[in-house]
């Protein structure tokens, strides 16, 4: 069977109580905590720093913690999120003009380097990249704001990465951003994601062992 990942988004945690409300979605079966960073200037919204990652940290949070940097530029925060904490460091391919160099930085400061990829960004960044990243998000939604709907035609993105991944002998995952749930998850997955960013499916749901459960049973289907 495959080795699939679910990542809740703390974007649609509840920032009132975030230390507890991120404990019980681990408790509840979480792989990896996604941490969006957006700066009101590449997105059109604001969300938080490596201080709320640093915070979560000191609470005890443990799991890995994905960064997507929605920012630019990104280098000092690249250095800021590793200093803290970050165990994956993603950022989109447009918002650095040295893209090989901020790749390299995030692996010298110990974190798994990874891009990201908007719904019409084209793949091409990937040619003389993949002997060096560990990760690529495609953005299944236009990135800024949480609970959109998912994008059908990422489908065939998907299916593309995959095979760019599978001609390669490197252990590279495929995440996949925005708007999943419960009724896209399983053909997310057919199409070559190994691991899934969710964020309101998961944390408006009324019971996250639930919510997770089920994800899980439907991805043991594929």
């Amino acid at each position: 069977m495959k080795h699939f990942l679910i990542a809740p988004s703390i974007l649609s945690a509840n920032f009132s109580k975030l230390g507890e409300d991120v404990t019980n979605v681990i408790s509840a079966g979480a792989d990896i905590l996604h941490f969006d960073v957006m700066d009101n200037h590449y997105v059109p919204n604001l969300s938080m720093g490596s201080m709320v990652l640093k915070s979560l940290r000191e609470y005890g949070i443990n799991i890995p913690i994905d960064v997507h940097l929605m920012t630019k530029p990104i280098d000092q925060l690249i250095l800021d999120f590793a200093s803290v904490g970050a165990d994956y460091i993603s950022f989109h391919p447009e918002t650095t003009e040295h893209i090989d160099r901020s790749v390299e930085l995030i692996k010298e400061h110990g974190c798994k380097a990874g891009l990201v990829f908007n719904p019409s960004t084209t793949l091409n960044y990937l040619e003389y990249l993949m002997d060096k990243i560990d990760l690529i998000v495609l953005m299944a939604v236009n990135p800024g704001f949480s609970g959109q709907v998912f994008i059908p035609t990422i489908l065939k993105k998907i299916c593309k990465t995959r095979k760019l991944i599978d001609n390669v002998n490197r252990n590279i995952d495929l995440s996949v951003d925005g708007g999943i749930n419960t009724s896209n998850i399983y053909e997310i997955s057919k199409a070559g994601a190994n691991l899934f960013v969710i964020g309101s499916a998961i944390f408006k749901a009324p019971n996250y062992h639930k919510i997770i459960n089920t994800l899980r049973c439907i991805l043991s289907k594929t």
